[in-house]
């Protein structure tokens, strides 16, 4: 495969040329080659780079979880259990967003089942949304974040690795807020 600009690698991997770029200023591939006029070229290793990225973006993972599996894969000395050690921590996070799902959808569906759905102007789902208790008791897991107060032309300190870090939901207020009314009913 000879070298191609970066609009066509974008076209031949299913991306935008901006993922690419974002990807190199990660340092998940390297620095593209670059034309006197200052044009990326892409060989056939960088775009079975961007695939193996697009693909494992596919399953969910994390830049960080990328990252982490493009090490791998470069490393002819890896261990296979390494490689399974990663997506089986994505596998667990993925099942913990089911769960929290399969909450919110069952509360949901009792919200809708409660409303009336005609003419009237009362609407238990808004209703309960405007009658949930605050805060909201987080369930057994009991996660919280805390607003930070960010100033202008400060920059957020660098992340702990994932493994250092307590595990977070991005739906936890929500999950939270369904735990609640699962609970509230028992």
């Amino acid at each position: 495969m000879q070298r191609i600009n970066i609009g066509d690698a974008a076209a031949t991997v299913g991306i935008t040329p901006k993922m690419i770029r974002h990807y190199e200023s990660l340092g998940l591939i390297p620095e593209a080659e670059r034309t006197e006029a200052g044009y990326r070229l892409y060989g056939e290793r960088e775009i079975a780079m961007l695939r193996f990225i697009r693909q494992a973006r596919s399953l969910g993972f994390s830049m960080e979880q990328i990252g982490a599996l493009m090490s791998l894969w470069n490393d002819p000395d890896r261990h296979s259990s390494d490689v399974k050690q990663v997506a089986l921590e994505q596998l667990a996070g993925l099942e913990q967003r089911q769960k929290e799902l399969d909450l919110m959808r069952g509360t949901l569906q009792g919200l809708v089942a409660r409303c009336r759905g005609d003419e009237s102007a009362h609407c238990a789902i808004l209703q309960t949304l405007a009658d949930a208790p605050a805060p909201l008791p987080a369930g057994p897991a009991r996660f919280s974040k805390a607003l930070k107060e960010v100033r202008a032309g400060e920059r957020r300190p660098k992340r702990a690795p994932r493994a250092a870090r307590a595990p977070a939901s991005a739906h936890a207020a929500l999950s939270a807020w369904s735990w609640s009314f699962s609970h509230a009913a028992a």
